[in-house]
């Protein structure tokens, strides 16, 4: 079955509102599009626990202090819609003028663990995912909101915004969904050219090796430039740089 597609945010409260949504469990999956394999494995959790499953596809602005990294976002809605397909009941595109009407004047700040890892090297990128979250989990009003692990420094942040701000929403972790040679599953990896997607392959696997200072060497002999490898909570996690492209991953240690 195809998802009905809203681009207007007014019409999407309206639908929100409306008989098809009333008493219904909603699983949300906060996407900014580009969709593979990994997001397939959030909608199919969400459609397993859920009787209607939204999906938004929005590039967010605020979240890229990068206004390069943002022009070559891949987007590719048609492809995200058919992805989708059977799985999400509705899909959410909005404007960026639709999601910040007050040009970004209101946002969500955090103080301590956002300025730190991805926080450190990104400055403001947190802010602006927060902030985004925070509006598309008010729009959805959603029951459970599904998020990858790969991406483990947003999902606490969004896990402790939740609860900070007493949101009614379950906040799902979902595991790394990994390409057959280890990398994981990513938007940017399509961005690789061809022997750079080979050699990323060996991130996961170095990102492992011995202590976070000794990864750090094996990826820089790889021929990775290397944000940042650390561990919090018995979990590595680290950014890269290959062919052009930032990847980030981590792994239980």
């Amino acid at each position: 079955m195809k998802p009905r597609v809203f681009t207007s945010v007014a019409e999407w409260r309206a639908e929100r509102a409306s008989e098809r949504f009333a008493g219904r469990s909603v699983g949300f999956v906060p996407t900014m599009g580009a969709l593979h394999a990994g997001h397939r494995a959030l909608l199919e959790r969400a459609r397993a626990e859920n009787e209607r499953v939204v999906l938004s596809i929005f590039v967010n602005p605020t979240q890229f202090n990068d206004p390069t990294d943002l022009a070559k976002y891949p987007r590719t809605l048609d492809e995200d819609v058919a992805l989708a397909a059977g799985l999400a009941t509705d899909v959410i595109v909005p404007s960026p003028e639709a999601m910040y009407p007050d040009r970004y004047r209101y946002r969500v700040t955090e103080l301590e663990f956002s300025r730190e890892l991805e926080g450190a090297h990104r400055p403001g990128h947190f802010d602006g995912v927060l902030t985004v979250v925070l509006k598309l989990l008010n729009l959805v009003q959603p029951t459970r909101a599904y998020f990858g692990e790969k991406d483990w420094q947003q999902l606490h942040l969004v896990r402790g915004m939740v609860e900070a701000l007493f949101l009614p929403c379950e906040i799902v972790a979902c595991q790394t969904v990994r390409e057959a040679d280890g990398l994981a599953m990513s938007s940017r990896n399509r961005r690789l050219a061809p022997a750079d997607r080979a050699r990323a392959a060996a991130f996961p696997k170095l990102l492992r090796a011995g202590t976070p200072e000794a990864a750090a060497g094996a990826l820089r002999g790889a021929g990775f430039e290397v944000d940042y490898i650390a561990e919090r909570d018995g979990v590595r996690l680290g950014a890269v740089h290959i062919g052009g492209v930032r990847l980030i991953d981590n792994v239980r240690v």
